[in-house]
């Protein structure tokens, strides 16, 4: 089963799911949200739920993408209690593209981001119970950063590159105890300034503090173990690049519970009411074959399983620097 978000023809908000190829209306719930905390309280999982509730009239998400209808599958009213984090050099072949940005040809050493993967190839994937090592970790911002699926990644404009980056989303929300509870997995594009990272690994930071997307579903359940998705760019409407990418663990150095594990041992991130959307990271980026993004290109990404493609436009916004007074 997976989960979506629309604005109905009404203007009201409807939460729909979507099951052996029919998308329905859910009755008695319009968000994700509320719906996740009734689960909880209730002791059973979304889809339970959603069966006891039952579905109403039949939804074209199709039609609801194409009119700019969708919102993000997972949202809080309050965009502040929204974590949007992430974890890189996750993947099989990750380190090559990263490699790559941070090693020049005087390096007769590995780069960081080298001897990172290697030790998430060595111990990234422990026993059921173990601890594994920990991965790299990085914040992207709040929910505010969060554009909808349909809608524009603005990059400031002193940013140096706006890269696409197709990734897995995992979804969680902390219950009322702090116990975290992962809805689904959903397509994401993590978006990152390529060129900023390039200059210094130690730019990350700055270089993950831009916009993103996730969606337009929500898969329920377990995440499939071999992804095979496509990441593509259109520029015009001519496709300028189009690739394969690849997720699930049998592609990655890390376990999923080992990337929860570490992101969650945090009690800061397991604040009662709060939402994350953690990206799990790639191995295939457009940057790293050279081509240069620039504002109207279309990012599309999708993979079988998770239903509608996740599609964004490519935008630019000025940026007020602020004046900081004493007082």
């Amino acid at each position: 089963m997976r989960l979506a978000q629309i604005i109905d023809g009404k203007g009201k908000r409807a939460l729909v799911a979507t099951q052996g190829g029919t998308s329905r209306r859910v009755k008695g719930f319009r968000t994700t949200y509320a719906l996740a905390l009734a689960a909880i309280e209730s002791g059973a999982t979304l889809a339970g739920c959603v069966a006891v509730l039952g579905l109403g009239g039949d939804i074209n998400l199709a039609a609801a993408a194409a009119e700019g209808r969708i919102l993000p599958p997972l949202d809080h009213k309050d965009p502040a209690h929204v974590f949007v984090t992430g974890t890189g050099l996750t993947h099989l072949g990750s380190a090559e593209g990263r490699d790559k940005m941070h090693k020049t040809f005087a390096d007769a050493m590995p780069t960081d981001s080298m001897k990172m993967f290697r030790m998430g190839l060595e111990g990234g994937k422990p026993a059921s119970g173990m601890r594994g090592i920990q991965p790299e970790w990085f914040y992207k911002g709040d929910g505010s950063t969060i554009a909808p699926p349909g809608g524009t990644l603005a990059s400031p404009d002193f940013a140096l590159d706006g890269g696409e980056e197709p990734e897995i989303v995992g979804v969680y929300i902390v219950g009322p105890k702090g116990q975290v509870f992962r809805l689904g997995f959903a397509l994401g594009n993590e978006f990152s300034d390529h060129v900023t990272e390039k200059q210094n690994y130690l730019f990350l930071a700055h270089s993950k503090l831009r916009a993103c997307s996730f969606g337009p579903e929500l898969l329920l359940g377990t995440l499939p173990a071999d992804i095979r998705g496509t990441s593509r760019i259109r520029r015009g409407g001519e496709l300028i690049f189009d690739r394969p990418f690849i997720s699930g663990e049998a592609n990655m150095s890390h376990s999923i519970a080992n990337l929860e594990a570490h992101h969650f041992k945090y009690a800061l991130f397991r604040r009662p009411g709060d939402v994350h959307v953690h990206y799990f990271g790639t191995a295939t980026l457009s940057f790293s074959e050279g081509v240069k993004t620039q504002a109207g290109d279309v990012f599309e990404i999708a993979a079988e399983g998770f239903g509608l493609p996740l599609v964004n436009d490519l935008g630019s916004v000025a940026v007020d620097w602020p004046e900081v007074r004493a007082l």
